[in-house]
């Protein structure tokens, strides 16, 4: 049985943009600059890190975990409202979802999202009926590259990592899928080049180039490569 855990942000919604957007607006809002390389540097990691990291650059001290929470909480609520009305799905994402759950595959969501924005997305792209499981930021205790999202997807799936694929895009998830032990298939969304995606088994620029076969055969591929 082989098992498809998707990341969602730049991997099924093209939601770069909206999270920069959402990033500076909040920033701005308390005096703090977040500049687009360190949105690049962080983007599909927690919040935390970056949070952390400009507040200080700021001169804004040290933020306490109840104030690194208000903040998060206030960027992701803005970046909800930013999606809204227009919800941006990635070409071609429903299909492969749908054509994965058709040929029998077990599916999940592997985020550092929180819950809302997951279950936002998943309802903005029509998809909540196709995943069973859904790890979320709030599940786990350390972000990618930690492995720990991806191997608790499988873990709840009952799955083996080596009977995994992971469907990524950015360079933290690619590491933390390797780390896990599954194969990694990455899409080039926006923010991500060929070339920072170079530890994914297979790097694609279109959704539509992964069918059920090619992963299944990706998996193949990486556990063969694992016993040699």
């Amino acid at each position: 049985m082989n098992a498809a855990i998707f990341d969602l942000d730049g991997t099924l919604v093209d939601s770069y943009d909206a999270h920069y957007l959402a990033w500076r607006e909040v920033s701005a809002s308390h005096a703090v600059e977040i500049s687009v390389d360190d949105y690049y540097r962080h983007f599909g990691r927690r919040n935390e890190d970056l949070l952390r990291e400009c507040w200080l650059r700021a001169g804004k001290g040290s933020l306490s975990d109840a104030q690194v929470h208000a903040l998060d909480h206030e960027k992701e609520a803005a970046y909800r409202a930013q999606v809204a009305t227009q919800f941006p799905v990635m070409t071609g994402a429903s299909e492969l979802v749908r054509s994965l759950r058709d040929a029998g595959w077990r599916l999940a969501v592997g985020s550092s999202g929180p819950p809302l924005n997951v279950q936002l997305a998943l309802d903005g792209l029509g998809l909540a009926d196709c995943f069973e499981v859904l790890v979320t930021g709030s599940d786990v205790k350390r972000s990618k590259p930690d492995p720990e999202c991806f191997l608790l997807a499988a873990e709840r799936l009952g799955v083996a990592p080596k009977h995994c694929v992971v469907l990524e895009d950015a360079p933290a998830g690619i590491a933390a899928a390797k780390s896990a032990g599954m194969a990694c298939a990455a899409i080039t969304s926006k923010g991500h080049s060929p070339e920072r995606q170079a530890h994914a088994d297979l790097v694609v620029d279109r959704l539509d180039a992964w069918t059920p076969a090619v992963l299944a055969e990706l998996i193949r591929a990486v556990a063969a490569r694992s016993v040699s």
